[in-house]
């Protein structure tokens, strides 16, 4: 089955060289140069998944992508040219998720694209059952994760992140072990990332992030999901 992208990119001379090698790859490529062309391909549907620049006339990548994980969570990599951590901290910030600085490699783009895919199209079994803790509740086969009954609003990147912490609640896992469990979803390996991440989804799940009871940092040592809090219901599980 031939997978459909839309390829947001103003630079026609690397564009045509990404959208020949992805289309000799077996992918169905739709080519636009601007954030307005992007948004209504976008609203028209039919994408597997956008490869979106940062830097484009008018509306820039980041507002575009901001509006689209607005309507949907179709898996968004971000282009960046500068090649500055912060760029990609503000992509990641905004709903993107994976990011490639420019020059970059067609093969690890295209590598990256399928790691996303993939990763939509995982079989739920036999670990698809809702992990509840309390009054959060992460539900794998729908790839919700939910507090109160409110659906949070977390990228798929970030709900996988969180899902590998609750299923080690009450473990401390270092930066690489996460890194390791997440191989093959276009995680760049790098700390920072890993935190930008995570104060997503503290955002999301914590009821104070300056002083969050649910993913805690242990200094030197990484991350741990404390599995029942005060005022939780017991008998939560992790699978």
């Amino acid at each position: 089955m031939t997978e459909t992208i839309l390829l947001v990119e103003d630079d026609t001379r690397l564009a045509e060289m990404v959208a020949s090698y992805l289309g000799g790859n077996g992918f169905d490529v739709t080519v636009v140069e601007t954030g307005e062309q992007a948004l209504e391909h976008h609203e028209r549907g039919g994408f597997e998944a956008i490869v979106l620049d940062l830097m484009l006339p008018g509306i820039d990548g980041l507002d575009v992508c901001r509006r689209m994980k607005a309507l949907s969570g179709l898996p968004i990599i971000m282009l960046t040219a500068k090649g500055d951590p912060m760029d990609r901290i503000v992509g990641l910030e905004v709903g993107a998720d994976d990011y490639l600085p420019k020059p970059f490699e067609p093969r690890e783009l295209l590598a990256r694209l399928r790691a996303i895919l993939r990763r939509g199209q995982r079989p739920t079994a036999p670990q698809s059952a809702p992990l509840n803790f309390g009054r959060l509740q992460i539900d794998p086969g729908s790839m919700v994760a939910s507090v109160d009954g409110r659906a949070c609003d977390l990228t798929s990147h970030q709900f996988q992140l969180l899902l590998v912490l609750a299923r080690s609640a009450g473990r401390v896992l270092s930066r690489d072990a996460l890194m390791d469990a997440l191989r093959g979803q276009a995680l760049e390996a790098f700390d920072r990332s890993i935190d930008v991440h995570v104060s997503r989804i503290r955002a999301e799940i914590e009821d104070d992030t300056r002083r969050p009871r649910r993913i805690i940092t242990v200094r030197g040592a990484g991350y741990v999901f404390a599995r029942v809090q005060d005022g939780d219901e017991r008998g939560g599980h992790a699978a």
